[in-house]
């Protein structure tokens, strides 16, 4: 190439979220060489830059998932043991949640996460067979028929790197290759008449998509003053209520996702904790906001070292629903970036002076931001938090009525031959841009088919994220942390073994005793294929 600005690789990643961590580790683990790119400064996507603590299913302790994300769960864990001053009974908790929040049994700092990543990356840094370029984004795809051959990233200033390789993944949150290489996808709803799905609409509706959250960290300080002046949109926030939604936005009352019922949480700084058990298939644990996702919690440390828990704003009532990131110009997507930022400085204004408080006042001045713990001068997370992304069209697409108890009953969801993984969660969708509520399905414990990472056409290609074979509908299940995680790492494995053995991705998944020798691999490697026999949520 001509490009004074390239570099070669054996597998190129574009896109450092969950999924593209992930991809990394399990090609270097194989003695690939990769070059990792990401928009933004922190690696790990939900887990960091996006500032979201894991969801996950209930029996994650035990089983289900990968074990080199089982080593990241461990790893949050002893970062927190080895170097914050916890209490004796918190240490000794075998399954430590350091914020004791109610949406995940490992509630944690957007940095503890990174640290834990960046050193399970740290020794292929140190090998030189690791190239991480952060603050760089996707503006071309070099295609050569069914082919990538390379993908030029410009930094924040412009400049340019072009990086060729003989794999090329995508883990960014949005499948931002897919209309730069030309790959066939979708984006919204698929019609009825495509999916057969029990709850998809009777017209395809592309632009109809799961909202998006621009996610903060909250502290309070008792008898202080942080409230400052409202945000520029406030009056419109304040009064801003969607036609299926019960209340306005700013407000605590919100539909129960699961029965759609009108449902009015509590929110009150630091009140007592009781026995915390996150388990979502009993309680999906966002009655009481302030410990729903609690990152940091005061009561764990020894007395007087913290003011205050710190707690991660991620509620329904900042779910940005005007309009979507993909499918509309780039003045469009920039609008309603801003518009989601916006949303969530009013919903903190709001907070701070118009909250409703147990003693009949009202608003909770002493809220303070959090920027050192975002990473980010405002205080905002650092990343937009996506729920969905661009899909591509794949050799498997997974639908509703594969997974659905409803559908599918004792049987459990569809077994898949050529399975790379599995994952567990409800098919939970956030109301979308068109105008709907939530759509909440339980479901079974599923499998990733290799098939859904595999795109119809392009040969060297492979989805590592909220991109795969799924519908719209399906994305709700297959999009939380582990699962993405599960995706990444099978699809690195995957471009790996292929280069190893001269193989193609299409060659492994249609040949059974190539599937079965890259299958036996996986498992060595610490993949769980199947699940034991359990039901659904």
């Amino acid at each position: 190439m001509s490009n004074a600005h390239s570099i070669r690789t054996d597998i190129l990643i574009v896109g450092g979220g969950v999924g593209g961590v992930a991809a990394a580790l399990a090609a270097l683990r194989r003695g690939r060489s990769v070059v990792v790119t990401e928009q933004y400064d922190w690696l790990g996507g939900q887990l960091t830059s996006q500032a979201v603590p894991p969801d996950e299913h209930a029996w994650i302790e035990q089983f289900g998932c990968t074990r080199s994300y089982r080593a990241f769960r461990e790893g949050v864990r002893t970062h927190y043991r080895t170097w914050h001053p916890l209490t004796s009974a918190a240490l000794r908790q075998p399954d430590l949640n350091p914020g004791l929040g109610r949406v995940s049994r490992l509630c944690h700092e957007p940095r503890a996460a990174l640290a834990v990543l960046e050193g399970m990356l740290a020794p292929y840094r140190s090998a030189g067979t690791l190239r991480v370029l952060t603050g760089h984004h996707a503006v071309d795809a070099h295609v050569d028929g069914d082919r990538i051959t390379a993908v030029t990233v410009a930094s924040r200033t412009g400049e340019e790197v072009t990086v060729e390789a003989p794999y090329v993944l995508d883990a960014t949150e949005l499948g931002d290759l897919l209309p730069l290489a030309g790959i066939e996808h979708v984006t919204g709803f698929e019609s009825a008449a495509e999916t057969g799905e029990p709850s998809a609409p009777a017209e395809a509706q592309p632009l109809n998509q799961q909202a998006f959250s621009w996610v903060f960290a909250i502290e309070h300080r008792e008898g202080e003053d942080h409230t400052t002046d409202a945000p520029d949109r406030y009056d419109f926030w304040r009064n801003y209520r969607p036609d299926v939604w019960p209340d306005r936005m700013l407000s605590l009352t919100a539909p129960d996702p699961r029965t759609l019922e009108t449902l009015t949480r509590t929110f009150v700084p630091h009140a007592p904790s009781g026995p915390v058990v996150a388990d979502q298939s009993t309680d999906p644990g966002d009655r009481d906001l302030w410990q729903f996702r609690r990152i940091f919690a005061r009561e764990q440390y020894e007395p007087g070292f913290a003011a205050s828990d710190i707690t991660v704003v991620n509620w329904p009532m900042i779910d940005y629903l005007p309009g979507p990131l993909v499918g509309v110009s780039d003045e469009e997507r920039d609008q309603h970036l801003e518009g989601a930022r916006q949303l969530s400085l009013s919903m903190l204004h709001w907070l701070r002076t118009e909250a409703p408080r147990p003693d009949g006042g009202t608003g909770w001045p002493g809220l303070r931001l959090r920027p050192d713990v975002m990473g980010t001068s405002d205080g905002l997370a650092m990343a937009p938090y996506i729920r969905e992304s661009r899909r591509i069209r794949a050799r498997t697409t997974v639908r509703e009525q594969d997974l659905s108890m409803a559908v599918r009953g004792d049987a459990g969801a569809v077994r898949y031959p050529d399975s790379v993984g599995v994952g567990m969660y409800r098919i939970d969708l956030h109301p979308s841009t068109g105008g709907d509520n939530y759509i909440d399905v339980p479901s079974s414990p599923f499998q990733i088919p290799l098939g859904a990472l595999l795109p119809a056409r392009t040969s060297n290609f492979l989805a590592a994220g909220k991109n795969i074979g799924t519908t719209h509908i399906t994305n709700g299940c297959y999009r939380l942390h582990p699962v993405e995680w599960n995706i990444g790492e099978a699809a690195g494995a995957l471009a790996a073994h292929c280069l190893t053995n001269s193989l193609t991705p299409d060659q492994v998944r249609a040949d059974s005793r190539h599937l079965e020798i890259f299958q036996s691999a996986l498992t060595r490697d610490g993949f769980e294929l199947a699940w034991p026999e359990v039901k659904g949520y």
